[in-house]
């Protein structure tokens, strides 16, 4: 992973993302995904620039379906966002960076 890009795992997802105070963003994703690949270096430029203020996490629906499926995850990539536990939103599919900075400014001030 990418510095300050952490794996979201289903052995984790309740320590690692649901117990986590503040703003956290998870990229869903697969290896074999292409769009996945488009948006991996938005993800991880996020995860520099706002370092400190959201925690950012990856996680491979390939091998944690079961989180794929709670969520029903039915399009990757998926960018979800939580905020203390709590499902806020989500974007399906590649977009601009600006639109994910956008996002992420507004739930911050939010």
């Amino acid at each position: 992973m990418a510095e300050g890009v952490f794996e979201a795992t289903t052995a984790n997802w309740d320590t690692e993302v649901l117990k986590e105070k503040g703003l956290v963003m998870i990229d869903f994703w697969a290896a074999w995904c292409g769009p996945c690949r488009m948006i991996s270096p938005t993800v991880e430029e996020l995860a520099k620039e706002y370092s400190g203020r959201i925690k950012v996490f990856k996680l491979n629906t390939d091998e944690n379906s079961e989180i794929a499926s709670r969520y029903k995850i039915m399009g990757i990539p998926t960018i979800m966002f939580f905020r203390d536990g709590v499902k806020l939103d989500q974007i399906v599919g590649v977009v601009p960076k600006q639109q994910l900075k956008a996002k992420l400014d507004a739930l911050l001030a939010g």
